[in-house]
């Protein structure tokens, strides 16, 4: 009995390894690039291409609540995120993928069948195939599932049927023949890849160049091709890890594109709110960074918020609803689709028609909406008058927003591309990137010079700055209130009550005084003390500033403005911070604080902060001798302050580069500045510098320094990687700070314009950066780079100094940053405990022509 059953037990064995080697091998069949007609996909099973570089399978999309299947293609491996590059059924979902099948069918498609058993995709090809098994498809190392047959002949692609991403080695543009134009459509959604409103594709007219289109309404257009760049594209010309290249016959016109380095990943995708963004994996940081996006400006996207919605960059979610009116689907507008815009809370028809026949005011009410820059195509109407023009709108139904400024406007319909306006010292207007700066002044596309051109547009020099007027039921209006009984009685008990609210008032008033006291000698001792960073009241520090009546400046994080502390305290410099409007209360106090920990002899001392309402506010201590641009260049609003002698600048350069050395390496977290110009660098009663706004690039979070269409910082000082899409680091503080040296050498700005008697002689000022490259690469006297107003002064100037900080300037600006020396080794060079060799030019400086001309340059801030 004992030996039977050991029998069965090896019996059992055996029978188990069997079924484990069945299993095992088709795990290892289903695990392969290859579905033919016995191997189909269902479940959690996939094919992986060859080199494991995509995966093909079932998946559901993140934050999808409908249970929805897809059959899609995604990132194997490098990849830690699931990220869709095709999907078969964008537009039929699946519920139960264990149930459903993609499958080669009997006709030798390709086919999903879903549950219940029904064709929900297809490949849909015609083919004379005797059987199914004579087709297979295979998904590759590039992405592209291919359907083929058994002799090797192509039935059908994926990437001739792209969803919203452009992947390398892929041909996006038309047939000539058939007049298909193979395009990218976004997805409708973050979590639903079913087609959306937004198309990119090559235009059908035969040009080279592409549209971006909503509901087939172009609103985008790339600009012609150059064979370098799009015309409206000039950041590409700087990135060297793409390969563009159109191609234009009798058959096709059509674009692709590769990559120099075949480990990077990288793709073009068409997004949901209308942008096209090129991307590219950032193994280390585990997240897609964005190299370029078009349009720059997410409200350019036509109808991006729908029907009334209002756009604003500032705020998030970037989509609002105007007063009276609210999303159309709130479920859409949750999951990120804003394409059906906003709806009136209450539109009755009848009062409409009855304003409209009898042209009483009785019905309908218009609101302005304060802010909102005028949509575009109005219809003009003759009107005398606000009043006159009001009642054009409101005798027809269909009219639903008026503004009367130089003439009556109407718009009829939906209103789209309603945007808030940016507002920046008082002034309104919208900001974009047109072209690349040449040194002639001019913008171009031809030479990726590391600088762009800033198009500034007013709403004063437009007709956007008239008010709009939205039209809304008189149920949604706000009433005013008047008086009725129950105020009477409440009028009544008043009076009653009186003298108990008039000794309320008495102690009210002395409680206020006497906290106002202590809170003012709190104020006064905080600022004083040496120790942590203080919290202080909004109001203390308005009051400090007499409600910021004395600017002393602005630039690109705010204005700043004077002030003093109580009772005849020491002076302080309060900035009042922009673009931190989407930064909440705690994360602000929490960044601040860390920032305050921070603190160095050539850094600006950061004293306190306030954070009140929509307010952010930090207090530093204030420098009696403003800025190194005023002491550098004059300006300022006040008196012209004297020059510089040379052992003052050379000791600012040392502290300006001790200062960004300590932000590098000297602090737990490395802090990249960010914007390194005169401007930032601050001198204290004894010419001391220190180094202002080095925490800011902190507060604005990690997106502020890694992706292109977010970044910030001054023309003529930013490092060449923040261009070309590469992740900043330290070096681009060092390159900063390089050009700063430059200027503190010449004292003059690096470009600057052209000088009366030159341009009577028929020559150009030179580019002072190029000049002082050549002639230290060359070994010339370098006496004649030094500020006019320094050579004649004698002994004050040391030869072996300038040429160190000259040397120093060259090394830093280098267009590599791996060939750029590190604050530290900066600092030892100035301080002579190391020698350094002889720079070569930049080969941007490199690339200008010995007679170009410069315009001058205005420290314009990137907004």
């Amino acid at each position: 009995m004992l030996r039977l059953s050991h029998q069965m037990a090896s019996s059992a064995a055996l029978l188990f390894f069997m079924a484990a080697a069945i299993i095992g091998g088709s795990a290892r069949c289903f695990a392969s690039d290859t579905i033919s007609a016995d191997s189909a996909i269902s479940g959690s099973r996939t094919v992986v291409s060859r080199g494991g570089n995509f995966e093909l399978g079932f998946f559901r999309p993140p934050g999808d609540t409908n249970h929805n299947y897809y059959v899609g293609i995604w990132y194997k491996k490098a990849v830690s995120v699931r990220t869709p590059v095709w999907v078969a059924n964008r537009a039929a979902p699946v519920s139960d993928p264990a149930s459903s099948q993609l499958a080669i069918a009997a006709d030798g498609n390709l086919v999903l069948i879903n549950e219940a058993g029904k064709l929900v995709w297809s490949s849909n090809v015609s083919c004379s195939c005797s059987s199914s098994s004579s087709n297979v498809a295979v998904i590759s190392d590039s992405g592209n599932l291919a359907l083929r047959h058994k002799n090797g002949g192509v039935l059908w692609q994926s990437v001739e049927h792209p969803t919203d991403t452009w992947l390398p080695g892929v041909r996006l543009g038309m047939d000539k023949i058939t007049g298909h134009v193979q395009a990218v459509v976004s997805w409708k959604s973050y979590s639903d890849p079913a087609p959306g409103m937004f198309s990119l594709g090559i235009d059908p007219n035969g040009t080279s160049q592409f549209f971006i289109s909503w509901n087939k309404t172009i609103f985008w257009r790339s600009g012609e091709w150059d064979g370098d760049a799009f015309a409206g594209i000039p950041e590409m010309s700087s990135h060297d890890k793409y390969n563009f290249e159109f191609v234009s016959n009798e058959n096709a016109s059509y674009f692709d594109y590769t990559l120099q380095d075949p480990t990077v990943i990288s793709r073009l995708v068409l997004d949901v709110s209308g942008q096209a963004r090129q991307i590219m994996w950032l193994p280390g940081a585990d997240e897609w960074m964005t190299i370029w996006a078009e349009p720059h400006k997410l409200c350019d996207v036509y109808a991006v918020c729908g029907a009334f919605g209002v756009c604003n960059e500032k705020s998030q979610p970037f989509c609002s609803c105007p007063t009276g009116f609210r999303p159309s689907s709130i479920r859409d507008w949750e999951q990120g689709d804003y394409s059906q815009g906003c709806r009136r809370d209450h539109y009755p028809p009848n009062q409409c028609a009855s304003s409209a026949v009898h042209g009483k005011d009785d019905g309908d009410a218009f609101l302005l909406a304060p802010g909102i820059f005028l949509p575009g195509n109005p219809t003009p109407a003759q009107a005398s008058s606000a009043q006159d023009c009001r009642m054009a709108c409101l005798r027809s139904c269909d009219c639903n927003a008026y503004s009367y400024g130089s003439r009556c406007s109407l718009w009829y319909g939906d209103l789209l591309n309603l945007q808030q306006l940016a507002v920046q010292d008082g002034r309104k207007f919208y900001a974009r990137v047109i072209g690349t700066w040449r040194p002639s002044g001019r913008c171009c596309t031809s030479q990726p010079l590391h600088h762009v051109c800033i198009e500034f547009s007013s709403v004063q020099d437009t007709e956007g700055m008239d008010d709009l007027y939205l039209r809304l039921s008189a149920m949604e209006m706000p009433r005013p209130k008047g008086p009725n009984k129950r105020t009477i009685v409440f009028v009544s008990i008043g009076a009653i009550a009186s003298v108990l609210v008039a000794l309320s008032v008495v102690v009210f008033v002395l409680v206020k005084v006497i906290r106002r006291r202590q809170r003012s000698t709190r104020f006064m001792q905080a600022a004083l003390e040496g120790g942590n960073l203080v919290p202080f009241a909004y109001s203390d520090v308005r009051r400090a500033t007499k409600n910021f009546s004395a600017k002393l400046g602005g630039g690109s994080f705010g204005s700043v403005y004077k002030g003093a502390l109580p009772h005849g305290g020491a002076a302080i410099a309060v900035k009042k911070l922009e673009g931190l409007l989407c930064v909440g209360e705690k994360q602000f106090r929490n960044e601040v604080r860390t920032i305050g920990t921070i603190q160095h002899v050539n850094l600006v001392r950061l004293r306190g902060f306030s954070s009140h309402g929509r307010e952010r506010l930090l207090v530093y201590d204030y420098m009696a001798n403003g800025s190194l641009d005023r002491a550098l260049f004059g300006g300022g609003g006040g008196a012209t302050a004297p020059t510089l002698s040379w052992r003052a600048r050379f000791q600012i350069a040392v502290g300006a580069a001790r200062g960004l050395l300590y932000l590098h390496e000297g602090c737990r977290d490395c802090i990249i500045h960010c914007d390194i110009k005169p401007e930032n660098i601050l001198l204290d009663e004894d010419l001391v510098p220190k180094i202002a706004d080095f925490g800011l690039a902190k507060l604005l979070g990690r997106d502020f320094s890694r992706v292109l269409t977010t970044f910030r910082g001054t023309i003529g000082y930013l490092a060449p990687e923040w261009i070309s899409g590469v992740p900043i680091t330290a070096k681009a503080d060092v390159y900063s700070y390089g050009m700063v040296l430059l200027e503190i050498i010449s004292g003059r700005r690096n470009a600057r314009s052209w000088v009366a008697e030159e341009e009577e002689e028929g020559r150009m000022s030179e580019y002072f950066p190029l000049v002082a490259a050549r002639k230290v690469s060359q070994g010339e006297a370098l006496v004649g780079l030094l500020d006019e107003r320094l050579r004649g002064d004698g002994g004050d100037v040391d030869v072996r100094e300038l040429e160190r900080a000259c040397r120093v300037a060259c090394w830093c600006v280098q267009d590599n940053e791996a060939h750029r020396p590190s604050m530290e080794q900066v600092v030892q060079a100035l301080e002579g405990v190391v020698t350094t060799d002889v720079p070569p030019v930049p080969t941007s400086l490199r690339a200008l022509t010995d007679n170009a001309g410069f315009t001058s340059a205005r420290s314009l801030v990137l907004p």
